[in-house]
């Protein structure tokens, strides 16, 4: 990494600032040519960390905006190396003919993700940190937003550092007993090894159980609609959207297929599919559509089994009750609030809404909240953000698992702690310390340029 790379910070859109962002040994160097301070001299000058004011110069000379400018020394910065920036206007122009001055200067253009996979490579976070970047920067709601900013200090990487320290001396423990045995080391007792196996892989379970509302974060939880014809499935998915994105009519079975949609319910993401509503046809159309529901239904992380409140019930009614009761998770609503003759069902906890008032919708809100908020993940927990993390979690605990029930089973040392050497290699991809090239590539892959 002895080049020197720049970017926007800033999308190239019209706004109010845009950031040029250089880094890499000539950084400074290379803002300096292209910025003129208002009291003269050069931005070297100015001390480390502290904007100044002045012109950006394009490729010819030319004053070409007023901007602040700042240069920060090495390591003490994101990516570890000397770094610069330039707050432009957020002219699309400006930010394109400043970033062709300092190529001029010899910097080239950085690739997505270059400046946080040099942090990594530099040592200014570790994989998992450099991972929470990306998430924070993609998350679609606030509570994904704080969980991958809860792992920019590193809790998780921390924790798999100490378990990897303590596999290691565990692993160093029984090669000095076996490769230097006249050096009379402390005799190796295989069943001494089990704490720390079991301990690990209670560790890693709990860490792996923590993606599973990493998912839900991220990519929104799968809710479906379900109901009778006319029960008010489709009218309850606008009100939750805020917009009319659902045909709706007095005609039964005017949904004949799934339609999907994304809408936010406080701190979570709902990713919403309307269905047909279950009842029995001799249209073969609407009997496709009823079968796609049953299967929606069967994949959903929540069911939203919407019943007509106003309206006596009937066998689809019954069957929608039962799939409630089936389901993970389920929220039993009773639509029409407004209407005469509405009521709530006895001995059934459910809740009460009128698409057309909004009536209710805040209650079903706080109670979608409530089942995706079970309160055992403190602030600062250690949490797995992806799938290549909670695969590499995975194997390490199957790993040490293998080597506790060899121990256990008698067999040799060497061939149990085999095992314990994979898990090592498994969390050393967790926070990068042994990870390919290409994997790197592909990770850092999803980053934006400039970041």
């Amino acid at each position: 990494m002895t080049d020197t790379i720049a970017a926007a910070a800033t999308p190239l859109l019209p706004s109010a600032i845009g950031i040029l962002r250089v880094s890499g040994p000539g950084a400074s160097a290379a803002a300096a040519a292209v910025f003129r301070p208002d009291r003269g001299g050069s931005l070297t000058d100015a001390p480390p960390r502290q904007l100044v004011t002045g012109q950006l110069l394009d490729r010819e000379g030319r004053v070409l905006d007023r901007v602040m400018a700042m240069w920060s020394p090495a390591p003490r910065t994101y990516t570890g190396e000397e770094t610069a920036e330039l707050h432009c206007h957020g002219s699309p122009a400006v930010l394109t003919e400043g970033l062709l001055a300092l190529f001029r200067q010899g910097v080239r253009q950085a690739q997505p993700g270059e400046f946080t996979r040099r942090a990594f490579l530099n040592g200014r976070m570790d994989l998992m940190q450099a991972e929470a970047v990306a998430d924070l920067l993609e998350a679609p709601t606030a509570a994904g937003a704080r969980r991958a900013a809860s792992q920019l200090t590193g809790p998780a990487g921390r924790s798999l550092q100490q378990l990897s320290d303590e596999l290691t001396e565990l692993l160093a423990h029984f090669h000095a007993v076996v490769d230097y045995p006249d050096e009379d080391p402390e005799p190796f007792e295989p069943a001494e090894a089990l704490p720390v196996l079991d301990g690990a892989v209670r560790r890693l379970e709990v860490l792996r159980r923590s993606f599973d509302r990493s998912r839900l974060l991220r990519q929104g939880i799968r809710t479906v609609v379900v109901g009778r014809p006319n029960a008010g499935k489709s009218s309850l998915m606008n009100a939750l959207l805020g917009r009319d994105r659902v045909l709706t009519s007095p005609i039964p079975g005017t949904t004949r297929d799934v339609v999907e949609d994304t809408a936010a319910a406080g701190d979570l993401l709902l990713r919403l599919t309307d269905t047909a509503g279950l009842r029995d046809s001799d249209d073969p159309l609407e009997q496709a559509g009823v079968a796609r529901s049953r299967e929606a239904a069967a994949q959903a992380d929540l069911l939203l089994a919407v019943i007509d409140g106003a309206a006596p019930l009937t066998e689809e009614d019954d069957e929608i009750l039962t799939l409630a009761e089936q389901a993970p998770k389920a929220v039993l609503v009773y639509t029409k609030a407004d209407l005469p003759g509405f009521a709530l069902p006895e001995g059934r906890e459910a809740v009460a809404v009128s698409s057309l008032t909004g009536q209710g919708l805040d209650v079903l809100i706080s109670r979608i909240e409530a089942l995706f908020s079970d309160g055992t993940e403190p602030e600062g927990a250690e949490l797995l953000l992806n799938a290549r993390q909670e695969d590499a979690a995975r194997r390490a605990a199957e790993a040490l698992s293998a080597a506790a029930a060899g121990i256990r089973a008698g067999v040799t040392p060497d061939a149990a702690l085999s095992d314990a050497e994979l898990a090592l290699e498994a969390l050393g991809e967790l926070t990068g310390r042994s990870l390919r090239s290409d994997v790197l590539d592909t990770i850092f892959s999803r980053f934006c340029v400039g970041k």
